[in-house]
């Protein structure tokens, strides 16, 4: 049996993200994020409930700042009491998971998404994507970049405008480009 192309991508293959059933999905989110950044001065009661729409989970007590942007919302997954200020973007072509008491800067872009190394490859229109996994307890500061197939291990603190380019262990700080622990 042949695999659609949303299998493809949620089993981390390469994709056409053309594909009409994707494109679909994608208009179906745009307009989801258009109801949803609309409620900004809404109370979070709103917000919580606009989010149950779309995401794969939100624990309790946990808060999303609009505006917020991603490609489809049901690959993400938020703990409890989680908080994400404004202008975050996830490209979740793949699972995004957040942990619990995690705290996420404005303008953090947090992406699984990667494009083929190889020009003609990219022009065929193929991509694929990594999940990336955020722990429990995480602070990540503001305008900081979380790269495809990044694991955060939990109490870990990300600088703010850092890029993160590999795994970070529990209990690291990390800052800069690329990301480093701090201090080194």
């Amino acid at each position: 049996m042949r695999m659609s192309e949303r299998d493809k991508m949620l089993a981390g293959q390469p994709y056409h993200a053309g594909d009409p059933e994707l494109v679909a999905e994608q208009a179906a989110t745009a307009a989801w994020l258009a109801r949803y950044n609309a409620a900004l001065g809404q109370p979070a009661a709103v917000w919580r409930t606009l989010l149950a729409e779309r995401l794969a989970g939100l624990g309790e007590g946990s808060i999303v700042r609009p505006p917020f942007h991603c490609d489809y919302g049901w690959n993400i997954r938020i703990g409890s009491r989680v908080f994400v200020n404004f202008n975050c973007i996830i490209l979740d072509v793949a699972a995004v998971r957040i942990g619990d008491d995690t705290r996420i800067g404005p303008a953090v872009q947090i992406y699984t998404a990667e494009h083929p190394m190889d020009a003609a490859v990219r022009r065929g229109g193929l991509e694929s994507g990594r999940p990336v996994t955020i722990g429990s307890n995480v602070w990540i500061g503001g305008g900081a970049i979380i790269l495809p197939g990044i694991t955060i291990g939990d109490d870990a603190v990300i600088g703010a405008g850092s890029v993160v380019t590999h795994d970070v262990p529990a209990g690291v700080c990390v800052a800069g480009n690329p990301a480093r622990p701090h201090g080194a």
